[in-house]
């Protein structure tokens, strides 16, 4: 008999859209199961949640820009942030899920599965910290005090996520899901 040959296991698997060898493993990790070490690494949950903050603070800046720009007061201007940074926290998975060749009803599970939680983490907390600075969500577009109130935000939401998501990729969900699609 010969020996079996090693997968990558970014292959897809008969046209089912998962990677080969990820049947049965209940959505963890590809590596872990090739051989590779299971542990969920510091700099593994800082790229996820950095990954997450950037759809996140797309979707809030431009939130906040438009709510500020037509004189919205804070609860709505809130609202469309976190709707914004919520289509786009999940865009910026979608799109390389797609370009891999995963089906679009596949690639908005596998999205909602990464991202729902970190998403909801990062949002409450940069939405908690803008809450509590004195003036921020009154200050204008043109102002030092708004800026460097998100740019903190964004820092104490990255800072407080990140831990989240180690856990969370620790367990095989998150982005531990999506990581075999992507490379």
């Amino acid at each position: 008999m010969s020996e079996p040959t090693h997968h990558s296991g970014h292959e897809m698997h008969h046209g089912h859209g998962q990677p080969e060898g990820h049947h049965g493993h209940g959505g963890h990790d590809h590596h872990a199961h090739a051989g590779h070490d299971q542990k969920t690494t510091w700099k593994m949950a800082a790229s996820a949640t950095l990954h997450c903050l950037t759809g996140c603070a797309i979707g809030e800046v431009l939130g906040l820009v438009i709510g500020t720009a037509l004189g919205w007061s804070t609860a709505p201007t809130i609202i469309l942030a976190v709707a914004l940074a919520f289509f786009f926290g999940y865009l910026l998975t979608l799109i390389p899920l797609r370009r891999a060749g995963v089906n679009w009803g596949t690639a908005i599970k596998l999205a909602l599965a990464a991202d729902t939680v970190s998403i909801i983490v990062m949002e409450i907390v940069d939405n908690g910290v803008m809450l509590v600075i004195p003036g921020a969500m009154d200050a204008g577009l043109t102002t030092g005090l708004f800026w460097g109130a998100l740019a903190f935000a964004f820092l104490v939401a990255f800072l407080v996520t990140t831990p989240v998501n180690k856990w969370i990729i620790g367990r095989g969900k998150g982005h531990a899901v999506v990581h075999a699609y992507r490379h």
